[in-house]
């Protein structure tokens, strides 16, 4: 029976989106189970986990996971420290903008789609290599129960996108030892951004905008109520771990009750 607080012991993990929120909620619990991590963003602030984790057992770096050439660079550099990656988590992702869908501009929509599915295809296709290989591996990719939601249109599609990306790469991989998985986070109660989504002040428009997806997400969950970081991570961390072994291609909500 596995050891519920060493569950990755000896295992690399490769944590995309680890600088703020749930990533870092992730980074921190998985390398306190025994990982070895490797912590990626774009944001310089990752670097801050090394003031809470074993520098030996992690290393951080920056990188634009939009782009492949961000996410070869940091699948390589995985492998390269520490010598293999047995666990992907694709964290990168989130609205950028909330508004009815006939209020985005074309540049916005565009934008979305390439924040919260590119870094998700990307890494995937940087880090298959390497499990191919070893013929062993666990992604566990980062959707959102906003695939059914109010304001938000274009994230949702990107979502959807990570939902197919899943189930799709699962038919293909799972023969040959890999496991593909994706949990849906539904509201999230967490800090206040450090660094936030987007640049300018929002206006008393956006503002009833965004009340307005935080009203219907509490009131379509059964809890009546946000989640906590710990409890999105704790679904994360057991798709990412052996406890899972036999389950793949699967979107787990975790929204309160919300399926999305």
């Amino acid at each position: 029976m596995l050891d519920r607080n060493k569950r990755f012991v000896d295992k690399v993990a490769l944590i995309t989106g680890a600088a703020q929120g749930i990533g870092r909620e992730v980074a921190i619990n998985m390398h306190a189970e025994g990982a070895y991590v490797v912590a990626v963003d774009r944001s310089e602030l990752v670097h801050e986990l090394k003031e809470q984790c074993q520098e030996e057992r992690i290393h951080t770096l920056t990188a634009d996971l939009e782009q492949f050439e961000g996410a070869q660079y940091a699948a390589s550099t995985a492998h390269e420290v520490f010598g293999r990656i047995d666990v992907l988590i694709n964290n990168v992702g989130g609205t950028i903008w909330t508004r009815p869908f006939e209020h985005y501009e074309a540049a916005q929509i565009e934008k979305e789609v390439q924040r919260s599915l590119f870094p998700t295809l990307w890494c995937c296709r940087a880090v298959l290599p390497y499990m191919l290989e070893q013929q062993s591996g666990a992604i566990v990719n980062v959707s959102s129960i906003a695939t059914r939601s109010v304001n938000r249109v274009p994230y949702g599609a990107a979502k959807g996108g990570v939902n197919a990306l899943t189930a799709c790469l699962a038919f293909e991989t799972a023969e040959r030892g890999i496991r593909v998985n994706a949990v849906a986070p539904g509201g999230t109660e967490a800090p206040a951004r450090r660094i936030p989504r987007n640049e300018g002040e929002i206006d008393e428009q956006e503002k009833q905008w965004y009340q307005q997806i935080v009203d219907q997400t509490i009131d379509s969950t059964l809890m009546k109520r946000y989640g906590t970081l710990q409890e999105q991570a704790g679904a994360i961390l057991f798709l990412a771990s052996d406890e899972a072994a036999y389950i793949t291609g699967s979107v787990l909500p975790v929204g309160g009750g919300d399926q999305g």
